[in-house]
């Protein structure tokens, strides 16, 4: 390593004119409290972009700055470098010769680190600076990376959390080494990966050829890697099943359990769904990442769902009533929860009581008492519900209404004085009406109580860095049940697919809904038993915008493809 007489890096962020002088009071104060970084203090108090710090660390160390937002990792480096080097010194390799390695790094003074490297992989190192964040999203956006990342390296630490009768936790640490089984290791890696991927599922299917391992990512299943053999299938669902607390030797009947895993600081839930098949079992592992749902939502807002504005002005009129019943409605992941937290979110002012009863609890809200359904000790959604009432609460969120009893008790509650917010499954709007009705729900008390009903979808995201634009005939956009009119003047994308979304071609989801207000007209109607082209034309008329529209507004405004829409509504 060479050794220069260096400046300070403050002097070179004011010379540079990223930092002004009156600023360095706040940043040396930090300095003597903390025990970060003059560069990492500025970039955290928000006072110097990363770039800027990076390129002026770059200028202090005499070494070059490089700008890593289009670089591409290149494989047949990677697979030259010992499999877990690049997560454990945090850097990306960028060119290689016979002696020398050129790396992008954040941190030039970790000379030890550096020195460490340089001994491990017998080469002389060339140094580059670039943002952490960049060289955080190449390594994470590096298809060779996964493989790396299937081999695993063997510092890599799972704790499988088992949580005991009395509440405390009995840690099994599971360290992927040579030593460890090679059915450990896949599962491990299996549920690294997916998290990785923004996986909210892992289906474990057997089949003629091996057994297949799907992620579903934005509400898609993708195959992970290629057929494992057969005869690991048995072992496979035995670890899940030892994992998840399961009985090993029962293999007729269908099981459901659930482990959590700390990784690192975080805690992860998961939930097991083991199925009979003609070929032996099936698995599905749901993924309750709490903390990467907080960070995908940057704090719960109905504008971070992508709710339209014009929904959203009307929906905060319904959710600010002092009583009555919001309702959510839509199919299995289609994020009704999710708006039903964002809701909560935005009338929680401490002034009120706010109690939810759910299924698992999901999500985290400050100062909010948060119930989970316990079917096993006899805590049903009904029971619990019961229970709520005789807390004092001022609003009150359940998780689902699935059977009788609970409607009739949330119905009750609405009708009572308490703001009642709640999801049902049902396709749209006016189905909702049927389903409470089937369950024996008498349709003056429901339609009296009903504030709203909310019908929700999710439709992806057409990724923005690998987006095409495309032309369609009208003939084509009419037979797709989109009036050619409203797409003039705009542009329409398509799905391409690049190292970003995975080849993917589409990055997260946004909400569409339709929302229908309950006035007395529409009471009258349903009440009455009209049929349903009657109560949607009056629907149409008090205002409500339907899924499909919401959903072609998306399209136009390029942030979905037809193809999307087409998959999650119907062409009316």
């Amino acid at each position: 390593m060479h050794s220069y007489r260096r400046r300070n890096i403050g002097i070179i962020l004011i010379e540079r004119g990223n930092l002004s002088a009156d600023q360095l009071p706040i940043i040396v104060e930090k300095l003597n409290t903390t025990r970060q970084r003059f560069g990492e203090i500025c970039v955290q108090e928000g006072l110097v972009k990363e770039d800027d710090l990076a390129q002026a660390l770059a200028e202090q160390f005499g070494l070059e700055y490089v700008d890593l937002s289009k670089f591409r990792m290149n494989e047949e480096l990677l697979n030259n470098l010992p499999p877990d080097t690049i997560y454990r010194f945090n850097f990306v390799p960028m060119a290689m010769t016979d002696t020398t390695l050129t790396i992008a790094i954040s941190d030039p003074t970790d000379v030890i680190k550096l020195d460490e490297l340089e001994l491990l992989l017998d080469r002389s190192l060339k140094i580059c600076v670039a943002t952490e964040s960049g060289i955080a999203s190449v390594i994470k956006a590096g298809e060779g990376t996964r493989r790396v990342l299937r081999e695993v390296s063997e510092d890599f630490m799972l704790q499988l959390v088992k949580e005991t009768e009395r509440g405390e936790e009995v840690l099994s640490v599971e360290n992927i080494s040579e030593d460890t089984s090679p059915i450990i290791k896949l599962i491990n890696t299996t549920l690294l990966d997916a998290l990785n991927r923004r996986a909210s599922d892992i289906h474990i299917e057997t089949g003629h050829d091996g057994v297949d391992i799907k992620y579903r990512i934005d509400g898609v299943l993708y195959r992970a890697n290629e057929p494992i053999d057969l005869h690991f299938q048995s072992p496979i669902i035995s670890r899940l099943k030892v994992m998840s607390e399961l009985d090993i030797s029962e293999r007729r009947i269908p099981q459901d359990g659930r482990f959590k895993i700390r990784l690192g600081s975080k805690s992860i839930d998961f939930r097991v769904s083991i199925m009979p098949s003609a070929l032996g079992e099936d698995a599905v592992i749901r993924i309750l990442d709490k903390e990467s749902i907080a960070s995908d939502l940057k704090g719960l807002s109905l504008e971070n769902l992508g709710v339209s504005e014009r929904e959203i002005k009307r929906l905060r009129k319904k959710i600010r009533e002092p009583y009555g019943m919001v309702l959510v409605t839509g199919p299995t992941g289609s994020g009704k929860t999710t708006t039903l937290y964002a809701a909560l979110t935005e009338i929680h002012t401490g002034e009120d009581k706010i109690i939810t009863i759910e299924d698992p609890v999901e999500y985290m809200l400050r100062g909010v008492l948060q119930i989970p359904v316990n079917e096993k000790k006899g805590l049903t959604f009904a029971k619990g519900l019961r229970s709520i009432l005789r807390h004092d609460p001022d609003k009150i969120m359940v998780g689902e209404i699935r059977d009788p009893e609970t409607a009739q008790i949330a119905v009750q509650s609405a009708l009572t004085g308490h703001l009642v917010f709640t999801t049902v499954h049902a396709n749209n709007v006016f189905d909702v009406i049927g389903r409470f009705i089937h369950m024996g729900i008498d349709p003056y008390n429901f339609v009296s109580c009903l504030n709203c009903v909310l019908a929700q979808r999710l439709v992806r995201k057409v990724c923005r860095i690998c987006r095409r634009p495309i032309t369609y005939t009208d003939e084509e956009l009419l037979s797709a049940g989109v009036d050619p009119e409203v797409t003039r003047g705009a542009t329409l994308y398509e799905a391409h697919g690049c190292d970003q979304c995975n080849g993917t071609g589409y990055r997260g989801r946004s909400a569409i809904v339709e929302l229908l207000e309950l006035n007395d007209q529409l009471r009258d109607l349903i009440v009455g038993k009209v049929p349903a082209t009657q109560l949607k034309q009056a629907a149409r008329e008090s205002g409500v915008v339907f899924l499909r529209d919401s959903a072609v507004e998306k399209l136009v405004a390029g942030d979905t493809t037809l193809k999307e829409i087409n998959r999650v509504t119907f062409v009316e």
